[in-house]
């Protein structure tokens, strides 16, 4: 289950989920921001979290999508698959804008299987997480286009799609090598604590296809 976490207030346009849901304004000075910049596209199409609640991938973190919290001591992650997770502690001061620059190493403990097969993942919204197997493997943009399918091991594996203010979608895939599976699903609007856990500290060793 998603912590509650009552410092931290992630706001998309004017409005911020913030424990039980208090409602905050973007101008208040007392609300800092991060801004997160990566410069390829390893670090841009990665997943961030911010105290143990999953706000998006790095690209779309500004704008309307801006991440603006209380001050005070914030966990930052951001994953990807194959690549070892970028932590970072920073104390944010009111009406401060703090720049993290994301850097993203592979990790070269990660094993991609030798047969495999294609999964396309349509699912609406698609800025939303994927997970195999408990694993953050990308957001569903990564996976919907053209040319682009996630790769996995034959065999059996659980798949969560979830976005925080979304109901949570998983299924169970039993997949063959060589395989062409096709995910459709849309989410469905629901409360913060249904969207489930959206963290999980261990790198991902799966493949994907772009």
């Amino acid at each position: 289950m998603i912590r509650s976490i009552i410092r931290t207030a992630v706001i998309f346009g004017c409005t911020a989920i913030l424990g039980a849901h208090t409602a905050l304004w973007a101008g208040n000075d007392i609300m800092g921001e991060i801004q997160f910049v990566g410069a390829s596209k390893a670090e841009k199409t990665s997943g961030v979290w911010v105290d143990g609640q999953y706000v998006g991938y790095l690209k779309e973190l500004k704008g309307s999508k801006k991440v603006v919290l209380l001050p005070g001591q914030h966990d930052i992650a951001v994953k990807q698959a194959g690549y070892l997770d970028f932590t970072q502690k920073i104390v944010l001061e009111p009406g401060q804008k703090h720049v993290i620059q994301v850097a993203m190493q592979k990790n070269p403990a990660a094993q991609f299987p030798d047969l495999t097969a294609q999964v396309k993942i349509l699912v609406s919204p698609n800025r939303a997480a994927v997970f195999i197997d408990d694993q953050f493997v990308g957001h569903v943009d990564e996976f919907d286009g053209p040319g682009q399918a996630l790769l996995l091991a034959p065999g059996k594996h659980r798949a969560k799609i979830t976005l925080p203010g979304f109901q949570t979608f998983e299924t169970e895939l039993n997949l063959l090598a060589g395989q062409k599976f096709e995910l459709k699903t849309e989410l469905f609007k629901g409360s913060i604590m249904q969207a489930g856990p959206l963290i999980n500290e261990k790198d991902s060793d799966l493949a994907r296809a772009r």
